[in-house]
């Protein structure tokens, strides 16, 4: 148990978007069963399997047991509470680092609670569904290319007195081969910037079309992320877009507005393009191009369709910054004014042989005298009398 309190474990319990969610992973989580089923509440695996999430619509109050099953949390109609006296709620503070515990928190300790949510819906990191270390088991590490069994794990947590036993699994998932995703996100990027330097009147149009299409791509992965996480109503997903996703999203919608712009023909059509692409690759696509190299991903949707849109989202956004910005650079060139012819040689500069002097006038060159056909053969017979 020692070993356990040590594990630095992510997490901790609040509705919103976990700031630390793993862009993807190649470890699923998967609950396979609760025993006994206790209706009115319901566990299920979020956010790629690195958080549970458990809401509870009956009216008896339900724990959850930490990890030397202490009272860590508990859910009733009322809204949810955290002992502050299990080791829990403070290994469960970050992803990465780990916590102190403080000497007045440990499983004999009487709990003292402390109210974090009016809803009856937690969500937690729990590092037993969740591999924790950066390198992988020693079956994965000698054959990392097969799917296999990691591990069992069961959480538990109790109803009055009743204890219920929530069972599941993690396995390893082999990643997919990132070289095919990498090499669609530089043909589509290099496809895109190319229209740049097309000089025709359906390349702003189409620059246009091509903003829009990534501005749906990086709103579907964000408000995707956001359902992932548990936000599936309109009510918890909205709110959670602006909290947690509020660069992503407006992301999204500044390339809906380029686009505009450019069917408007605006002057700033083009800026408008490249700043919304950058935003584009930058706040959507690198921010989950994790999803390019795992094989689990933080979607609702299957993972091949999450990395479709991270695909559109890095492709679409640098492809149109290039295209805009080969656009405004030619469109620079061609407002430039042609310079002054350029001035007469230097009154300074050499003369050679009867060269006139700078600044003078070319002496004229004097015409040959005509001759007539009959003198010109009598000078080429005689030419010393020329």
């Amino acid at each position: 148990m020692a070993g356990l309190l040590l594990t630095p474990v992510p997490a901790a319990p609040a509705l919103a978007h976990g700031g630390e969610a793993p862009a993807g992973t190649n470890y699923r989580a998967r609950i396979t069963g609760t025993s006994p089923a206790t209706p009115g509440v319901r566990v299920r695996v979020i956010e790629a399997g690195s958080r549970l999430e458990l809401t509870s619509t009956s009216a008896r109050e339900i724990e959850v047991l930490g990890y030397e099953n202490e009272p860590y949390l508990r859910i009733t109609p009322d809204g949810v509470w955290e002992n502050v006296n299990s080791a829990a709620t403070y290994l469960n503070t970050s992803i990465s680092t780990s916590t102190t515990i403080p000497p007045t928190a440990g499983p004999t300790v009487p709990p003292t609670w402390r109210k974090i949510s009016d809803s009856p819906t937690v969500r937690w990191h729990d590092h037993r569904t969740y591999w924790m270390s950066d390198a992988p088991p020693p079956a994965v590490t000698a054959d990392p290319t097969q799917p296999q069994r990691v591990r069992d794990w069961a959480v538990v947590l109790r109803d009055g007195v009743t204890p219920i036993t929530v069972s599941g699994t993690l396995d390893w998932a082999p990643p997919p081969y990132a070289g095919t995703w990498w090499a669609a996100v530089v043909l589509t990027g290099a496809l895109v910037a190319l229209l740049g330097l097309i000089r025709a009147r359906w390349t702003g149009p189409a620059l246009a079309l091509l903003s829009a299409a990534g501005g749906l791509a990086a709103l579907a992965y964000t408000l995707g992320r956001e359902l992932d996480a548990g936000n599936d109503t309109l009510g918890t997903a909205l709110p959670a877009l602006l909290s947690t996703q509020l660069w992503p999203a407006l992301t999204g919608l500044g390339g809906l507005a380029a686009a505009a712009f450019a069917l408007a023909r605006r002057p700033s059509a083009d800026f408008a393009l490249a700043l919304a692409g950058v935003c584009i690759g930058v706040f959507v696509g690198l921010a989950n191009a994790g999803a390019l190299v795992n094989s689990v991903v933080p979607a609702p949707w299957p993972p091949v369709v999450a990395r479709v849109l991270d695909v559109l989202a890095l492709g679409l956004g640098f492809g149109l910054m290039a295209a805009a910005v080969l656009r405004m650079r030619a469109a620079a060139m061609a407002a430039t004014p042609a310079g002054p012819a350029p001035a007469p040689t230097s009154g300074n500069a050499p003369t050679s042989g009867n060269a006139p002097a700078s600044g003078d006038a070319p002496a004229p060159v004097p015409a040959r005298a005509h001759r007539s056909p009959l003198t010109l053969k009598a000078a080429l017979e005689n030419p010393d009398d020329d």
